[in-house]
């Protein structure tokens, strides 16, 4: 293709005095700025609280338990389990359920968590005792907590503490590690 124009010059002239003289437009298109939608879900104050509340379920199948309890989430490495009994995680923060109803206790180990998920913390310890005051000298607390916890996805996975932590009246839990967003 060569640089000659293809338009007549009549045509041109045409064209140029139809026109007349113009101003060339300077270029100040503004590009409009989307805001990038939140990575966080948006929820009402209060939500977090109620899903919490509902989130133990009673009638949830509970892992067998005996004296010691354990449980790990399916797929997690059992090296996870290993480490957590043998107290390889640094506890940093605990609950005592003692004197609790089933009710209370529900309520303040969803709480409980759902604070120390929002701190960031790993490794919790949850003291439930050991039964001897209840009406049938059964630990009501513990197998409530043995079908409780699973319920949960932010726990990874529990077992009950070493003598010098509570023994198998407390449990160590693992929460889910948590992102810059959680």
């Amino acid at each position: 293709m060569s640089g000659k124009s293809r338009i007549d010059p009549e045509d041109r002239a045409l064209f140029l005095d139809a026109v007349g003289s113009v101003d060339p437009v300077e270029d100040n298109r503004v590009e409009p700025v989307r805001p990038r939608p939140s990575a966080r879900p948006r929820r009402d104050p209060g939500f977090d609280e109620m899903v919490d509340d509902l989130a133990f379920s009673d009638q949830a199948e509970a892992p067998e338990q005996g004296e010691q309890m354990q449980y790990l989430r399916p797929g997690v490495q059992r090296t996870i389990l290993r480490k957590l009994k043998r107290g390889g995680y640094s506890v940093s923060a605990s609950l005592d359920l003692h004197g609790m109803t089933v009710e209370q206790a529900r309520a303040a180990v969803a709480a409980f968590i759902r604070v120390e998920r929002g701190e960031r913390r790993r490794c919790v310890r949850i003291v439930h005792g050991k039964g001897y005051r209840s009406a049938d000298q059964r630990p009501v607390l513990k197998s409530m907590l043995n079908r409780w916890l699973p319920q949960r996805d932010d726990v990874v996975a529990f077992c009950s503490a070493p003598p010098h932590d509570g023994g198998a009246g407390a449990l160590y839990i693992l929460l889910r590690r948590t992102g810059p967003h959680d």
